[in-house]
């Protein structure tokens, strides 16, 4: 009886499928190992993802992993970096590279789309850092908020005004919180021990546009203020002070009228000279300004700066009314700028004790020795 050898074909269509399904193991169990070693790494993938796409983005995330994991420098300066509307991730990443933040665009772009970054960078002003790693930077740019804002302060402003703007100014203090703080100001202890009992930080908060953190709380943010104002206290603005027989509160206080009663900065110097004059004799400064701050806040203005004046409001008893009570009021009307305080420190020599508004509107002054003389200045 003769034996039967089974067919070549069949033993090698058996080998074939037997390498297939190992090679097939391989693939996938290599796909699979890609795959996770990526998601691990950089997170999980987008989901608009096709498997091939996946494998190929994780690959190379995993081959660029050095340029996307570590920074382009150990330190370094913030720097600004704008986006316009529209601009591709190319070459958001191509000007990311050529600033120095990234070291390489591609690795970076890749990331973007392993992750799906890239179809929601958006657009504004960012405070970037080569300290940051381009994973780090990705999602930085996914939010334009910034990590900063401005506040401004108006020279002449009083802390009710300065209030008004904090619910826009993208700081997370209210305006009820500023006043309460404001009014009971600790912070102003060290810059003059002997100031007058209770009074607040009128005066005191230094103008300009100040760059803080969003996170700048209450305190932080007065003490940002009074150090300015501090730091424009001169040996000779001080000096100048007390050649007008002012101390500092007294000086801040004259500077804060005179700010309000000017129009024309030029006319700050003999405004001051106007003031100065009156105290020398004792007579009453008999400043509009004064009377505005007493009145206070005027609804059908809309301002806290009444204008103009009427016979009642001359008459409202305050003690910071100047026409009703001679010498300086309890504090300073508004927070006044430099200008103003050097006017008061430097001020014009004159013999003018009245002055008042052209008749041009240009903002300008006529200034009298007399009264005899103002009154014939009046406008027709």
């Amino acid at each position: 009886m003769s034996s039967r050898k089974p067919p070549s074909f069949a033993i090698l269509f058996l080998a074939f499928v037997t390498v297939f399904c190992i090679g097939a193991c391989i693939l996938l169990a290599g796909y699979l190992e890609i795959n996770r070693r990526a998601e691990v790494a950089f997170g999980p993938p987008a989901a608009n993802l096709d498997p091939l796409q996946r494998l190929r983005l994780s690959a190379l995330l995993l081959y660029q992993a050095d340029h996307l994991q570590n920074p382009a420098a150990i330190s370094g300066d913030s720097i600004r970096f704008d986006i316009p509307l529209g601009e591709s991730p190319l070459l958001i990443a191509s000007r990311l590279e050529t600033a120095g933040l990234i070291l390489d665009a591609q690795a970076f772009v890749n990331y973007l789309k392993y992750t799906g970054l890239d179809t929601t960078l958006q657009a504004g002003e960012y405070s970037l850092n080569s300290t940051a790693n381009p994973v780090e930077l990705a999602h930085i740019l996914q939010d334009a908020t910034p990590s900063e804002v401005t506040i401004s302060i108006l020279s002449g402003w009083r802390l009710e005004e300065i209030a008004a703007t904090l619910p826009t100014s993208g700081l997370e203090i209210t305006p009820d919180e500023f006043m309460l703080a404001a009014s009971t100001p600790e912070l102003l202890t060290p810059l003059a021990p002997d100031f007058p009992e209770n009074r607040s930080m009128e005066g005191f908060l230094y103008p300009g546009s100040y760059r803080v953190p969003r996170q700048t709380n209450i305190e932080q943010l007065l003490g940002i203020l009074i150090s300015e104002f501090e730091s424009q206290l001169s040996l000779d603005l001080l000096d100048g002070f007390q050649r007008q027989g002012l101390n500092l509160h007294q000086a801040v206080t004259l500077a804060s009228i005179v700010e309000r009663e000017a129009i024309v900065a030029e006319e700050m110097p003999i405004i001051a000279s106007v003031f100065l004059n009156r105290l020398a004799i004792g007579m009453p400064l008999e400043a509009d300004s004064t009377v505005q701050y007493a009145v206070g806040f005027n609804p059908d203005q809309n301002t806290w700066w009444t204008n103009p004046l009427s016979m009642n409001d001359l008459q409202f008893d305050s003690p910071y009314n100047s026409y009703i009570y001679a010498g300086l009021p309890p504090g300073p009307i508004a927070n006044p700028g430099s200008r103003a305080m050097r006017a008061v420190a430097f001020p014009a020599q004159s013999p003018y004790y009245y002055f008042r508004a052209t008749c041009d509107d240009s903002g300008k002054h006529t200034f009298s020795e007399t009264f005899e003389e103002h009154l014939n200045k009046a406008c027709p």
